[in-house]
C-alpha cells in the first residue's frame, strides 16, 4: 500500500508544479511498454486483466504469473501495451483502484523477460521439440484447469464479472432484511 501511495503522491506534486511529460518521472521509463500489477484476485483470467486494462491503450502481451501445480493465479501479472504512452495512463488510473475488493498495485517495468517457457514457445509451440502433441496440450491455454471442475460458479471462458457489484456478506444481508422490514411497518 505504500508504493501505491507514494506513486499517488509524485503524481500530484507533479500536477501542481507543472512539470513537462519529458521530465516527469514516467521518462525514465519510457523505453519499456511492460507494467507489473499486483493485488489481482486469484480468480482473474487473463481475458479479465485485459478487459480491465485496455481501457487505457492497446496490450501485445499479458503474462499473468500462476503457480506452476495447481495453475492458479498468484495474484500479479505483467502488461505489455502496443504503445508505451499507455503504460503512463495505466499507472496513473490503475494503481490504487480497486477490482474485486481489492487494491491493485499498478507500476511501470523497466526490463522485462518473458519467463522461459513463454519466451521459448513460439506460435503454441517448442521449436526445438518433435511436435510431440502431449506437450502442445501441456502447453495451451486452460491446460492448468482441462478435464477438472472448478470449484466456483465460474469456467474458463466466462471469467469474473470484474463490474458486478460485490456479493454481500450475511450482515449486510441481515441489515437490508431489516430496513425492508422497518419500511413495510410504516407503511
Amino acid at each position: 500500500m505504500n508504493v501505491v501511495r507514494e506513486i499517488e503522491r509524485i503524481n500530484e506534486e507533479e500536477l501542481r508544479a507543472g512539470i513537462s511529460e519529458s521530465a516527469s518521472w514516467h521518462a525514465r521509463y519510457r523505453s519499456s511498454a511492460w507494467v507489473y500489477v499486483g493485488g489481482l484476485s486469484s480468480e482473474l483470467t487473463e481475458g479479465d486483466v485485459v478487459c480491465v486494462f485496455s481501457q487505457w491503450g492497446e496490450i501485445e502481451d499479458v503474462v499473468l504469473v500462476r503457480d506452476e501445480e495447481t495453475g492458479k493465479s498468484k495474484g500479479f501479472a505483467f502488461i505489455k501495451y502496443e504503445d508505451q504512452r499507455s503504460t503512463v495512463l495505466a499507472v496513473d488510473n490503475g494503481n490504487g483502484a480497486k477490482l474485486l475488493g481489492r487494491t491493485l498495485r499498478v507500476d511501470h517495468k523497466l526490463e522485462y523477460q518473458a519467463p522461459k517457457k513463454k519466451k521459448d514457445r513460439k506460435d503454441g509451440y517448442n521449436e526445438d521439440s518433435s511436435g510431440d502433441d502431449d506437450e502442445l496440450k501441456a502447453h495451451a491455454p486452460g491446460h492448468a484447469y482441462a478435464e477438472k471442475e472448478l470449484a466456483s460458479g465460474y469456467s474458463i471462458s466466462r471469467g469474473v464479472d470484474v463490474f458486478a457489484a460485490p456479493e454481500p456478506t450475511p450482515e449486510e444481508r441481515a441489515k437490508a432484511k431489516a430496513a425492508r422490514k422497518a419500511a413495510r411497518k410504516e407503511e
